[in-house]
């Protein structure tokens, strides 16, 4: 029976988020009423469950995902990230533009969102494939699988960090083992994948054919990757004093505070403020102006999580995510490749890979207590199923489409196979490491 209401309650939310177009905090919400009392529930216990869950997510997360957007606005609105991007071009020349474009998803697609980065570096991409007469697909998909990766592994990511805290794992040890997945991930199904892209000809969007480096005002190059580091820097420290003890009790207690996630994007903020924007002739009120678009960004991607946070903790409080494990427990599957394919199966039909790993979390969150399960891998398997099968209900799919002046069957073979092939690849790492931890 509890399969049955979870089944009924998953492709519900499926469909009011695909077919009917329903905003994907208002059907979360519907759905973990539905849940509720199709559970059998009291109204009030499913309410207070739904506040519960809502608040308890967003308590812990809130600061962390506002903080990073607004580091992210900042860094495009100075002209950071485009300075990041210059100085690697500089430093790899034209004939190895490609790699140079690939290391700028890294440096900048830390802090920034998905959705940023790409209109961000898209048109770069674009630009210089015009000026040096190269294909724009071929130079732009590895830097585009770059941003997709982190968006789907790495804190200060908003899937990434919701996975982190509803799975119980540590945001410092996620962080380090996720970049041991999205090296060799982007690596294959972006940079490898890419070489065969060079028949893919197509004009890109004339809107960035011409654009030229922009004479304002930029931060210096090492500022901005500080700035664009930071946090990073800050959180891994953290880690690495709590696994490898120092003898200065004093140095452990700094690192264990500066590296504390919140802290870290604190600090970071304001070294963004202060050296990218005050101290390079920004004044501090149109500074808060980014500020406050960043956060206008980021709102529904907020009331999204924090309505998943609802509905897990509905799922929870009804039994239903107890007697769900117990079944699933009984199946020969190993639970990390079991929460791959949930988070894959719900990406497909839904989209969003936000939506895909906080949904699927929910679901596998009970089998952890019962396995010995290493959460922190368990963050990165989900994060791999939610990047498999972008489709026509993907809006990252259009965006791609586009911007590079694509059929939709190309889309398919370029777009949609390398964001599976990311998956695929992030889940072997993820048991390759699974194997070695």
């Amino acid at each position: 029976m509890s399969f049955f209401v979870v089944a009924i309650c998953l492709v519900a939310l499926i469909l009011l988020i695909s077919i009917a177009r329903l905003n994907a905090f208002l059907a979360f919400v519907l759905i973990a009423i539905l849940m509720g009392i199709l559970s059998g529930m009291e109204i009030t216990a499913m309410v207070q469950s739904l506040q519960k869950g809502i608040g308890d997510l967003l308590g812990s997360l809130l600061i962390i995902i506002c903080f990073g957007a607004m580091q992210g606005k900042i860094l495009v609105e100075t002209g950071a990230a485009r300075r990041i991007s210059e100085g690697l071009i500089q430093v790899f020349g034209v004939r190895h533009l490609q790699l140079a474009l690939l290391l700028t998803g890294f440096l900048v697609g830390i802090p920034l969102y998905y959705g940023i980065g790409f209109v961000l570096l898209a048109p770069l991409a674009i630009s210089l494939s015009v000026q040096n007469r190269l294909p724009a697909v071929w130079l732009a998909l590895p830097m585009l699988s770059v941003l997709s990766a982190m968006h789907g592994f790495l804190p200060p990511h908003p899937s990434p960090v919701a996975l982190t805290e509803q799975l119980g794992a540590d945001l410092g040890m996620v962080l380090l083992l996720g970049f041991g997945v999205v090296i060799p991930s982007v690596f294959l199904a972006g940079y490898l994948f890419s070489s065969t892209l060079k028949n893919y000809i197509q004009i890109p969007l004339q809107t960035f054919a011409n654009q030229s480096v922009s004479d304002a005002k930029m931060p210096s190059l090492a500022n901005s990757l500080i700035a664009s580091f930071l946090p990073v820097v800050l959180i891994s420290l953290r880690t690495v004093a709590q696994v490898w003890q120092v003898d200065l009790i004093w140095l452990n207690q700094l690192l264990s505070i500066v590296g504390e996630p919140v802290i870290a994007m604190t600090i970071a903020l304001l070294y963004s403020i202060l050296f990218l924007g005050l101290l390079n002739g920004m004044v501090m009120s149109k500074l808060m102006e980014h500020v406050a678009s960043a956060v206008q960004d980021i709102a529904m991607i907020l009331l999204v999580i924090g309505a998943s946070g609802g509905l897990k903790q509905v799922l929870m409080d009804s039994g239903l995510g107890n007697d769900i494990a117990a079944g699933l427990s009984r199946w020969e599957m190993h639970p990390l490749l079991l929460g791959f394919i949930i988070a894959a199966l719900i990406r497909l039909c839904i989209g969003s890979a936000t939506v895909a790993g906080l949904t699927a979390s929910g679901i596998v969150l009970p089998l952890i207590a019962g396995h010995s399960v290493n959460p922190n891998l368990m963050v990165l398997s989900i994060g791999a199923g939610s990047l498999m099968f972008s489709h026509v209900n993907d809006a990252g799919f259009w965006l791609y489409k586009e911007y590079f002046n694509l059929s939709i069957k190309d889309t398919f073979k370029t777009w949609t196979v390398m964001e599976t092939l990311l998956g695929l690849s992030g889940l072997l790492i993820v048991f390759l490491l699974d194997s070695i931890i």
